[in-house]
């Protein structure tokens, strides 16, 4: 029989417990990986191990806030506790927000941040030296088309996201010649709670109904159709397999329709 791609090795997905972060730990799990899911919410995460193990998975549950460095360390103990060592992280925590400039708070800027770009450095410093000293790793950042343009109305989340495909562009540079690849996945519109979220404040600014509202927001990036998370999670998984070692420092924008193989 053939061996499971990603059999034994060590995985850490952050924001696990529902869409996207769901979907990516289903599929590294489905592909022979042992996988640490991580959320602030223990419902949803232990949910999603739950179903991992239902169907054959080795899956364990961590609570952790992303945004706050003494709980990121806290997930590395309990993640090298579990699985002896962590070779593919996939940093998919994050929020979204809408509003027009003036409207955006400070603190709503600084949650965006925190929540998108802060967790995927903290996470990464985490876990990339000890991956760099083993000579094998896969770091997936989680980004958005948002992080490669701007669109009206949300100028803190994409500088959030800019954010987070600048941090790993760099940390590709830093990783080259060690064995780790870095790359950010640049989705637009995902079929997930968050994007509910966004068609609902849409929908009470503008007064459409929520077709007219889902067309206006597909519309900003030039979409048919929102984004399943299991396409999303497809480009995840190619980019932890043993046959992408040469790609690193990758943007990969996922529009809907084009799922990995």
């Amino acid at each position: 029989m053939t061996r499971p791609p990603l059999e034994g090795r060590g995985a850490v997905v952050t924001g696990g417990g529902r869409g996207i972060g769901a979907a990516v730990a289903r599929s590294l799990a489905g592909a022979g990986a042992r996988v640490i899911v991580s959320a602030r919410t223990a419902g949803e995460i232990e949910a999603t191990v739950a179903a991992l193990r239902a169907a054959g998975g080795e899956a364990w549950a961590v609570v952790s806030d992303a945004t706050d460095e003494a709980s990121v360390q806290r997930l590395g103990e309990e993640a090298r506790r579990r699985l002896g060592q962590v070779e593919i992280l996939v940093a998919n925590a994050g929020a979204a927000a809408s509003a027009p400039i003036a409207k955006i708070t400070l603190a709503e800027w600084n949650r965006m941040l925190a929540a998108n770009a802060t967790s995927a450095f903290l996470c990464a410093r985490e876990f990339f030296p000890d991956m760099a000293a083993r000579g094998w790793g896969r770091i997936v950042a989680v980004a958005s088309m948002a992080g490669l343009t701007g669109a009206r109305y949300i100028a803190h989340y994409s500088a959030a996201k800019h954010a987070v495909v600048g941090l790993t562009r760099s940390l590709a540079m830093e990783a080259a010649g060690t064995g780790v690849t870095a790359n950010a996945l640049c989705p637009g519109y995902v079929a997930t709670a968050m994007t509910e979220r966004t068609l609902k404040n849409v929908q009470e600014r503008t007064g459409l109904p929520r077709e007219g509202a889902l067309a206006a927001v597909l519309a900003t990036t030039g979409q048919k159709r929102l984004v399943a998370a299991e396409d999303v999670a497809a480009h995840a998984l190619a980019l932890c397999l043993e046959n992408a070692a040469g790609r690193n420092g990758e943007t990969v924008v996922i529009e809907g329709g084009d799922r990995a193989s």
